[in-house]
This record gives C-alpha cells, structure tokens and sequence, in this order.
C-alpha cells in the first residue's frame, strides 16, 4: 500500500501538477497512438515540453512585473483588502489538506477521461496546475462541511472530473469565434468570466448592427505606426500606466516611503524609482512576446498529437490548454482587456465598499495576475464577438465577476476563509460557492448526495450544450454552420 500511495505522489507531484510534463506526456501518447517513429515521439514530446517552458518563462516574467504595479496601485489609492492569489491560497492549504489533495487530483484526472469517454464531452484539460488549485479548493470545501475520508476522495475526483470537461464544453463556442474553428479548446478556470465576456461582445455587436472592428485593426498614425508591433505597443502602454501610478503614489506617502512600498532599497533617488517602473513595462512586453512564442510552438506539437488519442483513447478529443492559447489571436485585445479588468475591479471595489456594512463581504483588491490572465483572455473572447469594444466591455465584466465572486467565496472556505488571500479566477468561485453550500444541506449524507446530484445535473447539461451547441456548429454572433446569425 505505502509502495501505491509513494506512486500516487510521484504522480501527482512530479507529473501531473506540472503543466509542462504533463502535456509532454499527452503529446507522447498522441504520437505513440498514432504510430509515428521513436524518432518523431521523442522530438514532438520534447519540442511540446519546451514550449510549455517557454510559455512558463514568459509567464513568471509578466508576474515579477506585475508585482510592483500591484503595489503601486495599492499605495496610490490607499486601500487594504484580501489580494486573491491562487498559489498563495493553495499553499497555505497544502499542510493540513496536502494528502487529500494529490489523491483528489490524481483520481479526478481519471474521472475526466473516464467521463470524456462515455459522454459527449471529448475534452482532456491539460492545465495541470489549475487540476492541483481546484483539487485544493474541493478539499477544503468538503473537509469543512463535514465530508471527510474515503467520502471525500471519492466524491472530491468525482466533481474535479466533472468541471474539467463541462467548462471547455459550454466555453468552446465562444473560443471557436477565437480560433477560427482551431482544434482547441479551453482548459482554464476562468472560463466563465471569459463567456461572459464573449457574450458581452454579442451585446455591443447588436447594439452596433454587427458593424465591429477587430482590436487588430486599431490605426495609428504615420509617427505611431511602430505601435503596431504588440511587443512595442504592449511595453509602451504599459510604461505609461507605471509612472503614472508610480507618481501618483510618490505623490501621495513622498518618495522615501513609495521606495520603500515597492521593495526597492532604501536611500534609492526618485529618478531610478521612476527607472524602475520603465525598466517593468519593458519587462512586462518581453514576456508577453515569450509568452505568445511558447503558444504557437505548444499549439504546433499538441493539436497533431491528439488525433492519436481522438482516434485510440478518447475518440473526438480536443486539447483544453491554459488561458494564454488564446492570445496569439488578438495580441491587442489581451493588453484592452488586462486594463479593463483592473477597471472592472476597481469599480466593483467602491461597490464592495458601499455595501460591506449591510452584507460583511471582505474586501477584493485587484490582483494583477488573475486581471492580466483572465481579463487579457476576456478581452480576447469580447473582442472576437464584439470588436474592439467587445474587448473592453468583456475585460471590464470579468474584473466585476473576479471580485464580487471570491468575496462570496471567503464565506464557503471555512478556516481558511481567514486567510489574508482567496482563489482569483472565476471558476473557483462560482463552483466553490455552489459547492460549498449544497455541501452544508442535510448533514454530511445529504450534503454528500447533494454535491453528487450538482455533478450530474452539470455533465447532464453540458452534454445537451455540446449537442445542441457545439457539434451543430454554433458560433456565437455568427449561428449555426451554414444559417445566418438570425437563425441562433
């Protein structure tokens, strides 16, 4: 037994929590199912690793600096409140719930595929570590209704399994307006901000008579045009939104203070504070562009990789890939909506404010790295339904849904509901509040079947979507495959 758990953990630690191994792995077996050379398994498998490194590199770029603008934010407006942060949150659940929660991820991975292969919902999601965050979440949420043990890994995989294909099913419409109809799907735990978002687009695409223009097609004038490059227009953008915070909040506490809120050390001028900031804008395009350079090169490995495992193991099977697959698709809408976002937080902020006294919701400070992913991807999935204004209207709708919904979320966490930190994306909110509170009907049995019937009635629905939806051809704003857009 103790040799079967030290596998599990192997698993689960090495394997499946690590985004990059694991699509390496799925790219492997794609290859493997479809009968390609050794020579072709282990060059695919590799290039597909080390495009999600690349996309990983890119990444951790953007957060270091979007650090600093989340500080300066803060200091310039002078508000205090919970910050959500999914690996801040999940660390500090992993010393009282760590065990359950590699049985959990690794038996929901399972469950996934089994319900990938017995239903409709063709989807294998492949951002592993989204699969640990939610796992974590699930645990807790059981754990602190009462459901414990066997019960709870059992019944922890068995709704993990469920979201993880139901959420590429009901999002795929949405990202197939995208992509154009690309092989690919949505494995990201902000799925739910980013229909809003595409349905935000179709509202203003009404309100336009369907005349939209594309973010992409943005005109600069002739001394501008070298904005056109997302790397340049990103980093200049950006450069812009750090000095003005970064005076705005040297303004406000003085310099030696604002030096000393974003980390820089002590004795540090004004002008190299300011430097900084500039030197964080550059940074924050750099790793936009290696970002976007680790997407094409995943995308180019995974997507003939899985016909292998459509046609073997899971017949039909669409990759779900993490959030920043969608950017290559419109580079300018992902900066449209980052802002957006921020500005939809914000906002919600002041409402949250106003209504703190009456309903005790803690208050969500923005936090620049679920804004920058998800807003950056609403902002992609506004942009192909509504335009440019799509983008931002559907960056701004998530900024609202990604504050008002962890606020909530707090309430289901128990113990560590008092944590200085929630989960930041949509998903994780709106399933763990559901969640949370079927879990607390009924005592622990009826809590438990409660849950259960929550599972079913989701892959119940998300089946019939897919049905009626997705395999009919349904792009949104554009209607079914051959019938125009009235005919929705």
């Amino acid at each position: 037994m103790e040799i079967l758990v030290a596998i599990v953990r192997f698993l689960v630690d090495e394997i499946f929590s690590k985004p990059y191994y694991l699509v390496g792995l799925m790219t492997a077996i794609g290859l493997i199912a479809l009968g390609r050379p050794i020579s072709q398994i282990l060059g695919g498998t590799i290039k597909a690793t080390m495009g999600f490194l690349i996309l990983v590199v890119g990444a951790v770029t953007v957060i270091n600096a979007l650090d600093p603008l989340g500080k300066l934010i803060l200091g310039a407006t002078g508000v205090r409140g919970v910050v959500p942060t999914n690996e801040a949150i999940v660390a500090l659940a992993q010393k009282e719930y760590g065990a359950l929660t590699a049985t959990m991820m690794f038996l929901g991975f399972l469950a996934s595929l089994i319900i990938a292969r017995v239903t409709n919902l063709r989807y294998v999601f492949l951002t592993g570590h989204h699969i640990f965050y939610m796992a974590t979440m699930l645990a807790v949420i059981l754990v602190t209704a009462g459901i414990t043990g066997a019960a709870a890994i059992v019944i922890g995989a068995i709704l993990l399994g469920t979201i993880m294909v139901v959420m590429p099913a009901f999002a795929q419409p949405w990202m197939r307006a995208v992509t154009g109809g690309e092989k690919i799907a949505m494995g990201h735990f902000g799925s739910f901000g980013y229909i809003a978002a595409g349905v935000a687009g179709q509202v203003v695409a009404r309100l336009a008579g369907g005349k939209t223009k594309s973010t992409e097609e943005i005109e600069f004038p002739a001394g501008l045009r070298f904005l056109r490059e997302p790397m340049v227009g990103t980093a200049v953008a950006m450069f812009i939104i750090y000095l003005i915070f970064a005076i705005w909040y040297a303004a406000r506490v003085g310099p030696a203070e604002a030096v000393k809120g974003v980390g820089l050390p002590e004795g540090t001028t004004l002008a190299s504070y300011l430097m900084a900031q500039v030197l964080n804008a550059l940074n924050f395009g750099v790793g936009v562009a290696v970002i976007l350079l680790g997407v094409r090169t995943i995308i180019g490995e995974v997507v003939p990789a899985f016909a292998g495992i459509a046609e073997r193991i899971v017949p039909g099977a669409l990759p779900a890939l993490d959030c920043p697959v969608s950017f290559p698709y419109a580079p300018n809408a992902v900066l449209i909506g980052f802002l957006a976002s921020v500005v939809g937080g914000l906002v919600s902020l002041g409402v949250i404010a106003l209504i703190n006294p009456v309903l005790g919701l803690a208050l969500i400070l923005p936090g620049m790295v679920p804004h920058f992913f998800t807003g950056g991807t609403a902002g992609v999935f506004g942009n192909a339904t509504g335009g440019r204004w799509g983008a931002v209207l559907g960056g701004f709708v998530n900024g609202v849904l990604i504050t008002f919904l962890p606020a909530f979320l707090l309430q289901v966490l128990g113990a560590l509901g008092f944590a200085n930190t929630t989960f930041g994306d949509a998903d994780f909110a709106w399933y763990g509040i559901v969640v949370g509170n079927v879990a607390r009907l009924g005592g622990t049995v009826g809590g438990a079947i409660g849950v259960l019937v929550v599972a079913a009635l989701l892959i119940a629905f998300a089946s019939w979507f897919q049905s009626r939806y997705v395999e009919r051809g349904w792009v949104p704003g554009q209607g079914f495959a051959g019938q125009p857009a009235s005919g929705e």
